[in-house]
């Protein structure tokens, strides 16, 4: 145990280091954000807006607290750049599309994806103003709120995870009223869908629109439909990895399963009850280093969607649903449904485990660079603020500074 001159020597040795570091930090974040900033606003016509979005993006990194167009306007001019920026976000007519398409590809130069997580959003809102905001439950709170949703598209590598697209939900109580929707500015190209809807656009928008790499989409499917989604990006030619709910329906057609049980129409988890015979140990790493490993259980076997009508959907191919558990815990603990037949489950497991830093990535960086914070009513001011927040993570984890933006407490817009 330390004595407590030890420990102020400790803590004199830490804030020394830190004093140290801190300028290379700020040194190595400025460089990677004009680097990123070259590429990602060579689309914008005028330079006056290329300068804007190099501000905004070095106010979401840098303000402190709540990254409003006021807090970060106070950086750089008070009233008068608080204006310029607001405008810039929630006036001018600079398209964010181009914006991400350049970041998802430099970050695809930079380090290359292993897979594009689809990634829920709940932004909790006051009032009802903001575009898109609906009341719904939270379970988290246990009560009604009201919430924009959207769903985020993120490239997870070797070394890091960034949001690259996003699509906002509209409720039908928005894209019904003219009013609304012409307050908020919402394109006529607007139209009803589901959040599956949602997130599978998104991701078609990386590797349809963009030109991006196909990837396998990792997502939690547990309250979605996952016949529709499966049907949505095998069309497209994209690998799927599906978190799904234990009472979905699938067929069995695994050679390892009872014979009996063979194009029988059953749960995901009497499927893998069944093939608790067939689970092996798949070494897990934990962040930690060195030692810090655990053996997790895995089966798989390979299933279809089930018949609808008496017949069998014609466009689905064979799929696998996995198990996952560990040693003395419930089984299964997670149940997994992917295209990808040929991985081993030790692959897919390391593959479904995507989510988890995404989880974290979005808690550490996406919610400390602002990525909730837009408090404006527009469609394209909401659009523009997290395609600059997004940026805003990329510079973070890029220059190895993500642990030094800036967190304040939160509130409600």
């Amino acid at each position: 145990m330390q004595t407590r001159s030890q420990e102020r020597t400790t803590d004199l040795r830490e804030r020394t280091a830190d004093m140290e570091t801190g300028p290379a930090r700020t040194a190595a974040r400025e460089g990677v954000l004009e680097e990123l900033g070259n590429v990602l606003f060579e689309s914008l016509p005028r330079s006056d807006q290329r300068r804007r979005g190099m501000e905004y993006v070095q106010g979401l990194l840098g303000v402190e607290g709540r990254k409003s167009i006021r807090n970060i306007s106070s950086l750089f001019g008070g009233e008068a750049a608080e204006q310029s920026l607001h405008h810039f976000i929630s006036g001018s007519t600079w398209d964010w599309s181009p914006v991400r398409r350049a970041l998802a590809r430099h970050l695809e130069e930079c380090s290359p994806a292993r897979a594009y997580v689809l990634r829920p959003m709940v932004i909790p809102k006051a009032g009802d103003s903001s575009v898109g905001v609906d009341r719904r439950f939270d379970p988290g709170r246990g009560q009604m709120m009201n919430a924009q949703q959207a769903v985020g598209v993120w490239a997870v590598s070797e070394e890091h995870s960034a949001p690259v697209n996003w699509r906002l939900y509209l409720p039908e109580t928005w894209l019904d009223d003219a009013t609304r929707r012409r307050q908020a500015s919402i394109p006529e190209s607007a139209a009803a869908e589901t959040m599956d809807q949602c997130g599978v656009e998104a991701y078609l928008g990386l590797t349809r629109d963009w030109g991006l790499p196909v990837r396998p989409a990792v997502m939690d499917a547990r309250e979605s439909e996952v016949a529709s989604t499966v049907r949505r990006l095998q069309a497209a030619g994209a690998p799927l990895l599906l978190r799904v709910s234990a009472n979905l329906r699938l067929s069995a057609t695994d050679p390892g399963l009872p014979r009996s049980v063979a194009e029988t129409e059953l749960t995901a988890h009497q499927l893998m009850q069944m093939a608790r015979p067939l689970r092996q140990p798949v070494i897990q790493r934990r962040p930690g280093g060195p030692g810090a490993a655990h053996a997790a259980l895995t089966a798989a076997v390979r299933v279809r969607l089930p018949r609808r009508g008496g017949r069998r959907p014609s466009w689905c191919r064979e799929l696998v649903l996995l198990g996952v558990g560990e040693n003395g815990g419930r089984w299964p603990a997670e149940l997994w449904l992917t295209d990808l037949t040929d991985l081993h489950p030790a692959q897919l497991l390391r593959l479904s485990r995507l989510t988890r830093r995404v989880d974290r990535d979005f808690a550490h960086i996406a919610e400390r660079v602002g990525i909730k914070d837009f408090s404006g009513r527009s469609f394209s001011g909401w659009h523009r603020h997290a395609t600059l927040a997004s940026a805003a993570h990329a510079v973070a984890v890029l220059s190895g500074t993500a642990d030094v933006v800036e967190q304040q407490p939160r509130r409600s817009a």
